[in-house]
């Protein structure tokens, strides 16, 4: 990839935007060499085409766990103009929302060892996961148009949390747009039985230990100690974000031969922000994002039940939640002036640096909390947003390892009963719905996630606070 891209540092590179034709701005990927010698050429070929948008401002921006993704690639970032530009699903992705929130606890390791396996089956049977997995909870249509407006908070008002998590949400948990009337039968028939479970796939929920700290002051912000147990949760919008996704990629592929879009790639459908379709498009995709908030915070609620079963009385506070899959309208400096643009954030994380109007009282003088999470035998990260991020991303930074092979590949190569017994000698344990999970999703198919972290550490678009050491995972 070397005689493609043009390294600007050892860790950001520039794919020019006389690369291919209709390029509007060049594309910079944050990649070290390791990671160079793993990228995909299709992962580029996408990230330029992302570069032809309409209203596309500064760059088409990759973050270190990039790989191929719908359109977008997976750690894609990229901010439209609203007077010119475009919303796009391929931006968002089909898992509306998916996101991570980390926990911490007063417990410490040696609390939570003799019981790990007690506590990650209890967790497994609290928390419904799997692929078409329902829930413990039954809502209405009325109730889901509710959740569509005010997300996590429609939980915290239902008795699931206190208004406290909702300080330390993105948004404050609740994305303003979502509206009930643009979502489909069929999506809310999917999304109606599956609130508050976890799903398939990469999503987790992982039981681990503070095992480094990099940044004293920030970490005490936290209220993070090493040695102390943490629980991460990693999840969606489910099958309902799905739909969604799918039903209005019909409705913006009419939208660009309405509108006359060239587009490179058919899988890049989108529309006008201010047209019908992106407006409605926006309206769904930002309440299936509430309803991951709210899908989150019932989760929060009984991992903190099952917890308080085991361990008695035992203080939960909700460190941060960050959107991985969404799109969003921020103020960004573009060019000197600060204007109004829809961030899209594909398998990327929001990074606000200090300072941030958008960041929650006690985290204004540090910066937003940033989440990276490992893949079940791997170390997960909390890290800072940073000024940097601010001035080059649009206050982006990773989601998380990306992966180097896909599901069929790691099945292939992989079995789940050696995946699993490889951990446990690691001091692991992990509890999945089938064995094939668990190949599927192996520490071998992702990026090291220290790799990863370490470039956008280095590249200084957000910076290391402390490392978490798995103990337990519950999987999908």
């Amino acid at each position: 990839m070397e005689n493609i891209l043009k390294k600007i540092t050892p860790y950001k590179w520039e794919l020019g935007k006389d690369y291919k034709k209709g390029m509007r701005v060049p594309a910079y990927f944050y990649v070290n060499r390791k990671l160079m010698e793993i990228l995909e050429r299709d992962a580029v070929e996408q990230a330029a085409n992302v570069a032809t948008l309409p209203g596309i401002q500064l760059a088409s921006l990759v973050m270190p766990d990039v790989h191929v993704g719908y359109g977008f690639p997976i750690g894609g970032v990229a901010a439209f103009d609203i007077e010119n530009g475009i919303v796009s699903p391929g931006g968002v992705g089909f898992d509306i929302n998916c996101g991570v929130r980390l926990l911490r606890s007063d417990l410490k390791e040696e609390d939570i060892k003799p019981k790990i396996k007690e506590l990650i089956d209890e967790l497994f049977v609290a928390v419904p996961s799997g692929v078409g997995s329902e829930g413990r909870l039954r809502v209405t249509n009325a109730e889901l148009d509710e959740i569509f407006v005010k997300g996590a908070r429609w939980a915290v008002e239902n008795g699931f949390g206190s208004k406290k998590d909702l300080e330390h949400c993105e948004e404050g948990g609740s994305l303003k747009g979502g509206r009930g009337d643009v979502v489909s039968k069929k999506a809310r028939d999917r999304g109606r039985p599956q609130l508050g479970t976890l799903g398939s796939g990469n999503h987790f929920l992982e039981v681990q230990v503070v095992d480094e700290i990099y940044n004293e002051e920030a970490a005490k912000k936290m209220g993070l100690e090493k040695g102390m147990v943490t629980v991460m949760i990693h999840c969606g919008s489910r099958g309902l974000g799905h739909q969604v996704c799918t039903d209005f990629l019909e409705v913006l592929n009419r939208a660009v031969r309405k509108y006359k879009i060239s587009l490179p790639d058919r899988q890049l459908a989108c529309a006008p922000i201010k047209s019908k379709e992106g407006e409605d498009y926006f309206a769904g995709m930002a309440a299936s994002a509430n309803y991951a908030w709210a899908n989150r915070q019932i989760i929060t609620h009984w991992v903190r039940e099952t917890f308080e079963k085991l361990f008695g009385a035992s203080n939960m506070d909700l460190i941060y939640d960050v959107a991985h899959n969404i799109a969003k309208f921020e103020e960004h400096v573009v060019n000197g002036e600060k204007i109004k643009v829809c961030v899209h954030r594909k398998g990327a994380t929001r990074a606000f640096g200090k300072g941030s109007k958008e960041l929650p009282a006690d985290y204004i003088n540090i910066g937003q909390p940033v989440l990276i999470p490992g893949s079940m035998g791997t170390p997960s990260y909390v890290l800072l947003g940073t000024k940097k991020a601010m001035e080059e991303t649009f206050g982006s930074t990773c989601h998380g390892s990306g992966r180097v092979m896909s599901r069929a590949q790691a099945k292939r190569k992989l079995r789940g009963d050696a995946v699993k017994n490889n951990l446990l000698k690691r001091g692991i344990y992990v509890r999945a719905t089938h064995g094939a999970i668990l190949a599927e999703e192996a520490p071998e198919a992702y990026k090291l996630s220290d790799v990863v972290v370490d470039v956008v550490h280095n590249a200084g678009i957000s910076t290391l606070v402390a490392k978490l050491r798995p103990l337990g995972v519950a999987k999908g």
